[in-house]
């Protein structure tokens, strides 16, 4: 079977749009501009489309992908592809990796606040996230454990600026460190407003962006 990988973005109000409904949505834009998708055989075909990490809801992204099987090799024009606004292919290529050869996904996080900004907030940051241990309550399909989540944390950084921003990489498989986990420790700890939290790229276990 031939596959096509989509790169694409994720923003604004499309970030609202749940995993399930985004698969369907690209379905449906993939079948208007014409494009030859495999489906499985049997009483309920489906087309063969597969989200590399699924996103939370809420959460922006510049750095998606989606491969789709095809009946042929052909790498159709972007242009063709229209979409919701907020979601834009940025790139269609046939893949050369698994998906499970991700390991690191990079993400800016955003702390809004009503009082002015000062330098207490991002010593707090900075000291929290430099601490030994970082145990959060995670969900799983097992229900809650408790999990210390600073090994799955790299290259954390405060950014200075008008907002409180914040950039680090995250565990993106075995375990899934995600928007919830993150926000958990913020809320909890920082107490903003509220938090806005985008993926800027995603990394293999050298460091190394995964295409």
């Amino acid at each position: 079977m031939n596959k096509l990988r989509f790169r694409y973005s994720k923003t604004g109000r499309a970030k609202y749009i749940s995993h399930l409904d985004l698969t369907a949505t690209m379905q449906r834009a993939f079948l208007r501009a014409g494009l030859k998708l495999k489906y499985s055989e049997g009483f309920n075909p489906h087309p063969y489309l597969s989200v590399a990490l699924p996103l939370s809801v809420g959460c922006e992204s510049v750095c998606e992908l989606m491969d789709a099987g095809m009946t042929d090799g052909s790498i159709p024009d972007i242009d063709s592809v229209s979409l919701p606004d907020g979601i834009k292919i940025l790139e269609i290529y046939a893949p050369e990796r698994k998906f499970s050869e991700i390991t690191w996904i990079e993400i800016i996080g955003k702390l809004y606040y009503n009082d002015q900004i000062n330098n207490e907030i991002e010593n707090k940051l900075a000291k929290r996230f430099s601490e030994k241990n970082i145990v959060i309550s995670k969900r799983t399909k097992r229900g809650f454990i408790e999990l210390d989540i600073i090994q799955y944390i790299r290259d954390f950084e405060v950014i200075n600026g008008e907002s409180i921003k914040i950039k680090m990489k995250i565990s993106a498989q075995n375990p899934s460190i995600n928007k919830t986990d993150i926000e958990s420790v913020l809320i909890n700890e920082l107490k903003p407003e509220f938090i806005t939290i985008k993926r800027i790229g995603i990394y293999d276990s050298d460091m190394l962006l995964f295409k």
